[in-house]
């Protein structure tokens, strides 16, 4: 197997135990941010440090990690609030947990490193190393799933060590060797459940869920991680595949990949039949069971959306397009949020038309759904699922109205995007709604031909017992609400049924 990293001898401030504890106890209290970076600087200098016994540096490792880990904890509460913080915090916040993962997964990769090569005095270590294993590859799942919290790049190195350890953990015969991962949690797992779990969250189309819908799919994925499998063979129900020889992720089987030892299939088919159970009976009670542990308090709407996707990406069945792709290769004019898509629809007529609010995207594909596009040029960090866009093609008049459903980051400042098309002549209305006014957007082509349209409005204002009225072209419309569609952060999306008076 090839080595993953280096390493040799120092005199370090963590190199007497009684010091270490004492470093430990004095990280900064009140500000788990600062916190959590000091801990990942702890965990790269004793990761790389030379001089320490093999056993003594993984029983460090440990310690910082745990000290960590309630830490990383309220972090994550915070990011995932559903009042989001200002854009400085956010960034502050995610910078300090991906950077722990990333660093956790490298020192833990580095001390397995020394199990590889043998070195001198890891015998001595060697009862710690299924947990060393374990902690290995669930920092690395961490880091790669925090990076699609920002919808990637994914960073492949992380594949990389990811399966070396887990080939590693083959070798050794250690995948099924339980462990209990954290003191403060009395929960068991082994190599090839944190695999597995890996394994099958980067299968289930991340990049296509919010982030606070990432995490309810990590949370259920480690429910159903029991009911997931692999095997060096290929048989119908394993969905997936992945090369533990290459810095890769799953791939989906559609055709065999060119045969290799070094070739594991994967699949969750045993967790479908669980998955629908579990969708009627939280339909049934109208409420999340608390055997799922999802960290929080979920709309049970919310909770269901994010199994049917789980389910839709588990099947051994490739998930169908609902209409044909054509490539294309054009230009598109977008303007992104409730705002500016109210602003270039009001004015797109008039000489008040601002075109500096519009970006230009490279359209890829097109279908009667909506557009597969390339943005070549991010501006700022606005871009994540279920964010409204207008666009306007290139030599039309006419602007679309859609919502974006998949992101994927090629680098820092580049994108791929999916984007499904709500109207292609949405219509911007001054409605009444009891004594006071409001713009909206109808989306005409939506909902029952000439009896329901669905309606954009501001966040917060559409309400199940309120009509909207408005008066365009001679006619006085009344909008009667059946539901709500859809809610984002700056909209909601109502259907409404339709009359019309002369």
């Amino acid at each position: 197997m090839i080595k993953l990293f280096g390493g040799s001898k120092p005199d370090h401030p963590m190199a007497e135990l009684k010091e270490a504890k004492r470093l430990l106890e004095v990280l900064p209290e009140h500000d788990n941010v600062k916190a959590v970076e000091e801990l990942s600087h702890w965990l790269e200098s004793v990761s790389m440090a030379e001089g320490f016994k093999p056993d003594y540096r993984a029983q460090l490792l440990v310690m910082i990690d745990d000290a960590a880990q309630p830490r990383a904890r309220k972090l994550i509460r915070e990011y995932l609030a559903t009042q989001r913080p200002s854009k400085f915090q956010e960034n502050r916040l995610w910078g300090a947990i991906h950077e722990f993962w990333h660093q956790a997964g490298l020192a833990y990769g580095r001390m397995i490193d020394l199990f590889v090569s043998n070195a001198k005095g890891v015998d001595a270590a060697k009862g710690q190393l299924p947990l060393l294993v374990v902690r290995a590859l669930r920092s690395l799942a961490q880091r790669i799933k925090w990076q699609h919290m920002r919808y990637g790049p994914v960073d492949f190195s992380s594949w990389w060590i990811l399966n070396k350890v887990y080939a590693f953990a083959e070798l050794r015969k250690l995948t099924g060797s339980k462990v209990a991962v954290y003191p403060a949690a009395a929960v068991e797992s082994t190599p090839q459940l944190e695999f597995l779990k890996a394994v099958m969250f980067s299968a289930s189309a991340p990049d296509s869920l919010l982030p606070l819908e990432v995490e309810v799919a990590e949370r259920l994925i480690d429910y159903f991680g029991p009911y997931f499998a692999i095997s060096a063979a290929h048989t119908p129900e394993n969905a997936y595949w992945i090369d533990l020889s290459k810095g890769m992720g799953p791939v989906r089987f559609v055709r065999a990949p060119q045969p290799a030892p070094s070739l594991r299939y994967l699949g969750a088919s045993p967790a479908l039949a669980e998955l629908e159970r579990l969708i009627d009976t939280i339909q049934d009670a109208g409420a999340v069971p608390s055997i799922l542990k999802l960290g929080g308090d979920y709309a049970t709407d919310a909770v269901v959306e994010v199994l049917r996707h789980l389910a839709m990406y588990w099947s051994p069945d490739i998930p169908e397009r609902k209409h044909p792709r054509h490539s294309v290769k054009s230009r598109l004019s977008v303007a992104h949020g409730f705002d500016s898509v109210m602003r270039v629809l009001d004015a797109a007529n008039s000489l008040d038309f601002d075109s500096s609010a519009v970006e230009s995207w490279i359209v890829e594909n097109v279908s009667a759904g909506g557009f597969g596009a390339v943005i070549p040029q991010l501006k700022g960090d606005w871009l994540r699922v279920g964010v409204m866009v207008a666009m306007q093609p290139e030599g039309g008049n006419n602007w679309v109205l859609g919502l974006v459903r998949r992101v994927n980051k090629t680098d820092n400042n580049q994108a791929r995007v999916g984007i499904q098309t709500l109207s292609k002549a949405p219509v911007v209305s001054q409605f009444s709604i009891g004594a006071t006014g409001e713009q909206g957007i109808v989306l005409k082509g939506t909902g029952v031909e000439n009896v329901e349209s669905n309606v954009a409005l501001r966040t917060g204002v559409f309400a199940p017992t309120q009509n909207l009225e408005a008066d365009r072209s001679g006619r006085h419309y009344v909008y009667m609400p059946v539901g709500l569609v859809e809610r984002g952060e700056d909209y909601d999306i109502g259907r409404y049924r339709e009359m019309i008076r002369e």
